[in-house]
């Protein structure tokens, strides 16, 4: 266990399966505080010894310091990452925002959009948090219960500063935990809100027996949909081929540890997504995000069939094998029909054989 005295310099906000993983991980190197989402939540965790819900039989070193109110977090100088849902994140960066030192960085590993204004994470925190404070975020494949467990993962930080970046990798990044840095907040924000809504329609795919043809195909165009709204939205293209892109996908659709994955699954059983929702065992991003993603696509001109069949079945009725039927239904088109706007988003042309100009 690692020694509790000193000053916790580190702090996560939100005790789910996330944030309790990360501040294991953090309290490797030195005592951290991990503020529960109230005082009751924090005495339930001290009592436990654990997080019995997310996360049972995984004790909590003594490093980790819970506690549910927010003035502790006036020790972190040097990190405070946002391990909360998206739907509450801006009431979460309110609620901590007066306690924040100054200059410590704020690190968003949400993944999913702000319903009401669209707006990403990193948005989010730049409203709410005292002007200037460096802000980043993180995402790749990360499922939490391998991360615990110590099993190796990669992930990408990115801010708009390199410093920034480099400071979150020396702080969060290890052996096990590889860290990579971007300056595409963008891309990589996007692709960790867009791709549970692929895995939402991945997991259906499963649970129907549709195969591993029938899933590869689903996947990349998935992808491809996430990256035309992503280039739309003003992200590098490159990103998508990235960890936050095609390696979140990867993880996503296939693991059975992901909860978007797993309310597929649920759906294509008939249940609506009423009866599924309280029964998951924590958020399903994508459910809160399909409908944010509809409207970012509606505002850039960008289709996004597979999003629009998850919409359908979650909020309209619509059964799920009718959703893919009706997917599969759809006209065949040119595969690298976008290929322009990606080689515009890089700086190059189309040549005349029709890939790009060397």
């Amino acid at each position: 266990m690692t020694d509790a005295t000193g000053p916790a310099m580190r702090a996560v906000v939100g005790a789910g399966a996330w944030g309790t993983t990360l501040a294991v991980h953090l309290a490797k190197s030195g005592p951290v505080t991990l503020l529960a989402r109230d005082a009751r939540q924090a005495d339930l965790l001290i009592e436990a010894g654990e997080n019995s819900r997310y996360m049972p039989g995984r004790p909590l070193p003594e490093g980790v310091r819970i506690t549910g109110d927010p003035e502790t977090l006036a020790e972190a100088s040097e990190i405070v990452v946002f391990a909360v849902p998206s739907s509450a994140m801006r009431d979460s960066a309110r609620r901590v925002a007066p306690s924040l030192a100054r200059g410590s960085i704020s690190l968003s590993v949400a993944k999913g959009l702000e319903e009401a204004s669209l707006r990403r994470m990193s948005e989010v925190l730049a409203e709410e948090l005292p002007p200037g404070t460096p802000i980043a975020a993180m995402s790749g494949p990360n499922l939490a219960l391998e991360i615990a467990d110590g099993l190796p993962a990669s992930s990408v930080v990115a801010a708009a500063d390199e410093a920034v970046s480099g400071r979150v990798i020396e702080i969060v990044g290890s052996r096990a935990f590889r860290l990579y840095r971007n300056r595409d907040v963008i891309g990589v924000e996007l692709c960790g809100a867009l791709k549970n809504i692929v895995a939402i329609a991945a997991g259906a795919v499963d649970r129907l027996g549709f195969g591993d043809n029938g899933k590869a195909g689903l996947m990349t165009r998935g992808l491809a949909e996430i990256t035309r709204l992503g280039i739309a939205a003003g992200a590098n293209p490159l990103t998508f081929a990235g960890l936050a892109g095609i390696g979140d996908v990867i993880a996503t659709c296939a693991s059975p540890l992901s909860r978007n994955h797993r309310l597929g699954e649920e759906l294509a059983k008939g249940r609506s997504w009423k009866e599924i929702e309280g029964t998951l065992p924590g958020v399903a991003e994508g459910a809160y995000t399909v409908n944010a993603a509809l409207a970012l696509a509606e505002r850039h001109g960008v289709e996004l069939p597979i999003a629009q069949e998850v919409h359908n079945a979650l909020f309209e009725g619509k059964s799920v094998q009718r959703c893919l039927i009706d997917l599969l239904a759809r006209e065949s088109k040119d595969e690298l029909a976008d290929f322009d706007d990606w080689m515009a988003g890089l700086g190059l042309v189309r040549a005349a054989g029709g890939g790009p100009d060397h």
